[in-house]
């Protein structure tokens, strides 16, 4: 992430799943691409849901809390003092020569030799990071590198869950794989596949694969974070005199009560019938009323509306 994930979401570092979850919730419905139309709302929206996806896991929170921007690359076994060391040498020793691998990352990629005071720079860099150091005799094993492909569902398997069979490209050759997409998932959301990456060489650990969700346009269903939204029409007398009307959720059929005297555009919201939340509250299902009136009514229908127009003192285009 090229920001701090507590940065991205504008929360404390104290902060408690709460307040990520309302903090997420928040900018979701502010930055979703379906809403704010700016061209930076995608990629803005993209960055939320990975600093989302990182801070509502405990331990991928406490990872990142002990390692920062690094936490996916660091092998399990590092302790977070040591790693702190080991940066602060390396940066120390970065004026001087070094060798291996030039490029982004934890110190550069470089190993570098010598020492600093009495501690070795390669013994604490020498496999911190995939072993990506400069091992004595050799390279020694190099972890694989972590990939990541997206993977596109409907509204209706992101509500159940579902599987996918994906062929992943590799230096080797392809390799096809089975996933399962868990109930519950959003848009942006980063799923991860421990070992499913590149392959290691020398010994070395495969990668991660992580899975970019992406939900599929709907020709009913509009989604906004967990929430779900979907057009609800009216005829005439229902929204005038109210009704109790069935609606179908993507968990099954429910009712929407409409009061009386509902005017289009009315948002009337079910309560936990959005998208499944295995962490906390589901999302809601919001319908939004639309009035529509016959197309070709019949001479009783006309009839009866023209009875209502000459009764009725109702202004549509009153201020009051």
């Amino acid at each position: 992430m090229p920001r701090d994930a507590y940065e991205v979401l504008g929360v404390s570092r104290d902060a408690d799943q709460s307040e990520i979850q309302r903090a997420y919730r928040r900018l979701a419905r502010k930055l979703h691409p379906d809403v704010n139309k700016d061209p930076g709302a995608e990629d803005r929206f993209k960055e939320l849901s990975e600093a989302y996806d990182v801070l509502s896991d405990p331990d991928q929170r406490k990872r990142y809390d002990a390692f920062g921007q690094d936490f996916r690359r660091v092998g399990p076994d590092v302790d977070p003092d040591a790693y702190r060391r080991a940066r602060a040498y390396a940066g120390a020793a970065a004026g001087g020569r070094p060798t291996g691998r030039g490029g982004a990352g934890p110190a550069g990629d470089y190993a570098y030799t010598g020492s600093v005071g009495d501690v070795d720079i390669e013994d604490l860099l020498g496999g911190m990071f995939g072993s990506r150091g400069r091992a004595r005799g050799g390279w020694g094993p190099v972890a694989g590198s972590d990939q990541e492909t997206e993977v596109e569902v409907s509204v209706e398997e992101a509500y159940s869950g579902t599987r996918r069979t994906l062929t992943i490209g590799a230096a080797d050759g392809p390799r096809t794989i089975d996933v399962v997409i868990p109930p519950g998932v959003v848009d942006g959301q980063r799923i991860r596949l421990r070992g499913q990456g590149g392959r290691g060489s020398g010994g070395g650990a495969a990668g991660d694969l992580y899975l970019v969700v992406r939900i599929a346009p709907h020709r009913r269903y509009r989604t906004e974070g967990r929430d779900l939204h979907v057009l609800l029409p009216l005829a005439p007398w229902e929204a005038a005199l109210g009704a109790s009307l069935p609606i179908e959720t993507p968990g099954g059929p429910a009712t929407v009560r409409v009061p009386a005297g509902t005017s289009s555009h009315r948002r009337l919201r079910l309560k936990g019938r959005g998208l499944p939340n295995e962490r906390g509250r589901p999302g809601d299902l919001y319908a939004e009323t639309q009035i529509t009136v016959p197309s070709a009514p019949s001479a009783e229908e006309r009839r009866l509306f023209e009875q209502l127009a000459g009764t009725s003192t109702f202004d549509p285009r009153s201020p009051s």
